[in-house]
């Protein structure tokens, strides 16, 4: 999304707002306050991680990221791509700009779309919470369903978007 684009959204998001608030006003305050804590949430979480990017855009070069999850990285790649995902903590708004930053510095769109999958799905903790609440069978039966539906949705992902097209978009 163009930077642009933000001030037309915020806008929008006011507008529906003013629209709640005519048409049920108890509403309304509810959902100033779902906003502001969202927006704080955003505000805490976003700079630590964009300073991070920031970090790894200036320290690791795009030669170690092609080599490690580029399009030559073969199931190594996708297995980096697992490990970061699992290892990775915060919501999953925090991982694009990573993911973005990864792309940047010559990873595959596949690999980068298992990242950005795990991450949403497959977390360390979450693991160990299953286990314990609902037993193991059922974290490693949703485990053995998981990795290889998400590593079908990025070779997907791989067929319908090339990267050519994805950066004709930019």
């Amino acid at each position: 999304m163009k930077i642009k684009a933000v001030p037309l959204i915020l806008l929008a998001l006011a507008a529906a707002t003013a629209l709640v608030s005519l048409g049920r006003p108890d509403q309304a305050l509810s959902v100033l306050s779902v906003s502001k804590d969202y927006l704080l949430e955003m505000l805490s979480i976003l700079p630590p991680i964009l300073m991070l990017c920031g970090l790894f855009d200036a320290w690791v070069s795009k030669s170690t990221v092609e080599r490690i999850m580029g399009a030559a990285s073969g199931v190594r790649g996708a297995l980096v791509a697992i490990l970061l995902g699992t290892a990775a903590m915060g919501p999953l708004y925090a991982a694009f700009p990573i993911g973005k930053i990864l792309l940047d510095k010559g990873a595959s769109l596949y690999n980068v779309a298992v990242f950005l999958c795990v991450w949403a799905s497959i977390k360390v903790p979450m693991i160990l919470f299953e286990v314990k609440f609902l037993g193991a069978p059922f974290a490693l039966l949703r485990l053995a369903l998981t990795i290889p539906a998400i590593l079908i949705i990025s070779g997907l992902m791989k067929t319908l978007i090339t990267r050519s097209a994805w950066h004709e978009e930019k």
